[in-house]
């Protein structure tokens, strides 16, 4: 079975450059679309689907890296919770200062530092998974920082809804 770097014919690599990923999911979408191939083929028609999941996964940072995870045989969030004590100790900041914010000038202000703290933890991950064949040690220290991704998102989410 094919993984998504195989699938898109790139690189297996946790890095992607976007414009690589692009003309890839192109010129491969063009091999499996149903316009031209025999009407509702099965395996055509399961192609497509998988090249549509490859694309999506690898496209989005954060999708890339819980692939990469699985891909390595890494910790599942659900296996490894961990999270550094210091790291929680600013969420319960976040929480408080999302609890207090009055204005949306504020709120604003904390949807960009939650943003900038998610694209912290990302490049770290992006160092972390810089090699193709990661250690174990390295999967777990990727998975605590997507924890705190996970963790982070889900601050934002908060704020965006109130």
């Amino acid at each position: 079975m094919q993984n998504h770097y195989e699938r898109l014919g790139l690189p297996r690599r946790f890095s992607v450059d976007a414009s690589h990923l692009e003309a890839a999911y192109l010129a491969a979408s063009r091999l499996v679309h149903p316009d031209f191939h025999a009407a509702g083929a099965a395996d055509i028609q399961l192609n497509a689907a998988a090249l549509n999941q490859a694309y999506t996964t690898l496209k989005d940072p954060i999708r890339r890296a819980e692939y990469w995870l699985t891909l390595h045989g890494g910790p599942t969030a659900q296996a490894e919770k961990q999270l550094d004590p210091t790291f929680l100790a600013a969420m319960m900041e976040f929480q408080e200062e999302i609890e207090e914010a009055a204005t949306e000038a504020k709120r604003d202000e904390l949807r960009d530092r939650i943003r900038d703290s998610i694209q912290v933890e990302m490049t770290a991950v992006g160092a972390l998974f810089a090699d193709v064949e990661p250690t174990a040690d390295t999967l777990l220290a990727g998975r605590r920082r997507m924890n705190a991704v996970r963790t982070l998102s889900s601050l934002l989410r908060r704020l965006e809804a109130d």
